[in-house]
């Protein structure tokens, strides 16, 4: 899954070019964190495009708004409730 950097940059509201790396960056950021919280791979969250999305978008968004004072312990469990109905089980 991945969403693109113009659908970032709308979300964002970013019309210029300055913060393209940057924002690049964050996407990978925020892949990253859904597959660690879902505990599911690019295949299996297929099916959970749109919800998908959103978290990711999420992220995005919290991240490039909170770039010197992030919390990143408020994000990853806000991230996990919105995502907790597709995370796998680990026993």
């Amino acid at each position: 899954m991945q969403v693109t950097l113009d659908t970032a940059k709308s979300y964002l509201r970013v019309d210029s070019s300055d913060d393209d790396a940057l924002i690049s960056g964050l996407i990978v950021s925020a892949e990253t964190l859904v597959r660690e919280v879902t505990r599911l791979n690019d295949e299996e969250l297929l099916p959970y495009k749109e919800i998908v999305e959103i978290a990711e978008l999420f992220t995005i968004a919290y991240l490039y708004e909170h770039r010197e004072e992030a919390d990143h312990k408020n994000l990853t469990e806000t991230v996990k409730y919105l995502l907790f109905p597709i995370r796998k089980e680990v026993f």
